[in-house]
């Protein structure tokens, strides 16, 4: 069965965006290690999960990288812009971008019957709601949690609304030269 990891960005103290969705405390100039470890844990998926918010600025973003050879980050820009993407959305009527389908149905049931399929894995990205309702339905594999060296005292959480305790085996940990300190957790068993 495919595996379904989780790649988020979020503070010390627990948040991936500030209460009104600010992202400007995020560590952005990326060192190659912390870049290399992105482009392993990517290099194995072929298909892509977004919510709608964060699929409205990430696909674009993308497409804009991977039409440019010249850009630094080229390669990554063709990777998620040739993957496979899914948007879960209950407003959108359909898709507005290329390689991109949406999913309307039951979130757990649609990734339950995603994992099913033959393929290799699939690495979710969204916002908090989104993010919240993968992991309070039990739906994640492998959490990436690129802990930022930054504290903001509030904001938008993903651990929220747990409707009961999820236990964590920590996989690894590693520190990057930028300050982030990624941790890598699967589900125990």
């Amino acid at each position: 069965m495919r595996k379904l990891k989780l790649q988020v960005q979020i503070s010390v103290d627990g948040f991936i965006a500030g209460p009104k969705g600010e992202m400007d405390w995020m560590v952005w100039d990326w060192d190659d290690a912390l870049k290399k470890y992105v482009e392993e844990i990517t290099e194995p998926v072929d298909c892509i999960v977004l919510g709608r918010n964060l699929a409205q600025g990430f696909i674009p973003h993308w497409a804009e990288v991977a039409a440019n050879p010249d850009n630094p980050e080229f390669e990554a820009g063709a990777k998620y812009t040739n993957t496979k993407k899914i948007v879960f959305s209950k407003t959108l009527v359909q898709s507005e971008w290329e390689n991109t389908v949406l999913a309307k149905g039951d979130l757990s049931e649609e990734i339950s019957n995603l994992k099913k399929q033959e393929g290799k894995d699939i690495i979710a990205y969204g916002g908090a709601k989104f993010v919240s309702s993968l992991i309070n339905g039990g739906l994640i594999d492998e959490f990436h949690l690129f802990i930022n060296p930054v504290a903001i005292g509030k904001g938008m959480a993903i651990f929220n609304g747990l409707d009961a305790n999820q236990k964590l085996v920590l996989d690894s940990s590693k520190v990057f030269p930028c300050g982030i300190v990624v941790l890598k957790y699967g589900k125990a068993t």
